[in-house]
């Protein structure tokens, strides 16, 4: 990707409809800049590493770094791509999926493993994107505090006395 690609992606979460905004920013340190336009605001980021390249991992971190510094109640989700070059031969793997798992435990986020040519676990991702941003959003309005609203005329003292 050079830049930024867009694309919506509609999703079914029980009876809801969620339509997921898809920057794919490639994590291009040349972009670095203009990544931060891409993300202001995300609730949820997938953070994508090369299970073949430990430097590509090292550099997911960087982005992980970057969300949780800027973007407040962003969810993340890490995903190693090209597990089809692990089908083949295991030997490829360039990242311990055991110390990706405990830094995803670390920074509370999801793991998966996709592979772009095969379709594998893409779906799955994604989906679980969606659930949790419906139930995140269910949670929020139900904790939500609704602070007071000093135009409201609900006490009959505050109304007369304002009237006099």
């Amino acid at each position: 990707t050079i830049g930024a690609a867009f694309v919506a992606k509609v999703m079914t979460v029980g009876e809801q409809t969620v339509t997921l905004g898809i920057w794919d920013t490639a994590g291009s340190e040349r972009y670095e800049a203009m990544s931060r336009i891409y993300y202001r605001g995300a609730r949820a980021a997938v953070v994508c590493y090369d299970l073949t390249d430990s430097g590509s991992f090292q550099r997911a971190k960087f982005w992980v770094n970057e969300l949780q510094n800027c973007e407040e109640g962003c969810r993340i989700y890490l995903c190693g791509t090209k597990s089809d070059l692990l089908e083949e031969d295991r030997r490829k793997r360039g990242v311990d999926f055991h110390d990706v798992q405990d830094y995803a435990d670390e920074i509370k986020a999801d793991l998966f493993e996709t592979s772009s040519k095969t379709g594998q676990s893409v779906d799955e991702l994604f989906q679980k994107v969606a659930e949790d941003y419906v139930n995140f959003s269910a949670f929020q309005v139900m904790t939500e505090d609704k602070g007071v609203n000093l135009g409201q005329r609900n006490s009959p003292y505050f109304y007369s006395c304002c009237h006099h």
